[in-house]
């Protein structure tokens, strides 16, 4: 088995806006023999998720790694003002993509319905995402696998944007349980690579692992800085790095959205998240209800 030593985590990575570095790395060691390939052919495996269109995002780590290979979870376009260009970076560099629900969505022609939150911000930015994708990056989208089981550097992964149970839409943070549970009829893997959730995490579960690299182009964990992983010789990283922010919403201004559009998109991109909608209260709890995540799709 690949992965025969305990998980040991080398540097952690700040979580809160004020302790934000430029650049930061979580660093996963494991046991580094490698099944069948030599010893001297160690390749550097860029795993990136969610770029919704965020291209300056995905330039600042273009910039900062060098990488053999790339895999993507999904969830190209949607939100950013740039999805032609993630687009074509993934047709042109990723070995392997799986479809994410926006992916599906975008070339499916379908329209959203909503007024708050991330679904609000999907629902006044899809419209531009069809003129700027042509018919071969939405066939592209239309036509990424679901799922994808590969054996690649001595790793038996499985892709996929949400889970297992439900490819596009299953929304599973970073716990062992649900994990668990999901992942138990595969036994024959050591890695499962998701996305989704915007949140970047790394699961023990034993026999293997699950890998999320954040969202590149929108996280979501109160860290606003663009998230990756990189597998190297028995190691997963999960990194961070600051991008240029205002080149972004310069790209939302060009596109003349409504001024609440913009002023949402500014919260979710400098916060790394959107606050939660405000609660109503009833007639049993005259107390506000505890917040809860903003609503709208992943």
């Amino acid at each position: 088995m690949f992965f025969s030593t305990p998980l040991t985590q080398e540097t952690v990575v700040p979580r809160r806006s004020e302790s934000i570095q430029p650049h930061s790395t979580t660093q996963v060691r494991f046991d580094s023999s490698r099944r069948g390939r030599p010893d001297d052919t160690i390749m550097r495996i860029l795993v990136v998720s969610d770029l919704h269109g965020n291209a300056p995002a995905l330039r600042a780590i273009l910039e900062r790694e060098r990488f053999d290979l790339a895999l993507n979870a999904g969830d190209l376009v949607d939100y950013g003002p740039f999805p032609a260009e993630c687009v074509r970076w993934s047709m042109s560099h990723c070995a392997y993509t799986v479809r994410g629900n926006h992916d599906h969505g975008v070339a499916q022609n379908v329209e959203v319905v909503g007024d708050h939150g991330y679904r609000y911000l999907t629902r006044i930015a899809r419209p531009f995402m069809w003129p700027d994708l042509g018919p071969r990056e939405r066939r592209y989208l239309l036509e990424l696998p679901l799922t994808l089981r590969i054996d690649l550097d001595g790793l038996r992964i499985l892709m996929v944007h949400g889970t297992p149970r439900d490819p596009l839409d299953e929304y599973v943070m970073g716990l062992v349980e649900p994990w668990t549970a999901r992942l138990r009829d595969y036994k024959d893997i050591d890695l499962a690579i998701v996305g989704h959730t915007h949140h970047q995490f790394l699961l023990d579960l034993g026999e293997k692992r699950v890998l999320n690299p954040g969202s590149v182009g929108q996280p979501r964990d109160g860290d606003p800085r663009a998230a990756y992983a990189i597998i190297e010789d028995g190691c997963i990283q999960l990194h961070r790095v600051e991008y240029p922010i205002e080149q972004t919403l310069a790209g939302y201004e060009a596109l003349g959205l409504p001024e609440k559009a913009n002023q949402l998109f500014r919260e979710s991109l400098t916060h790394g998240r959107l606050s939660p909608p405000p609660r109503v209260p009833t007639e049993s709890s005259p107390q506000a209800l505890p917040a809860m995540p903003p609503s709208g799709e992943s």
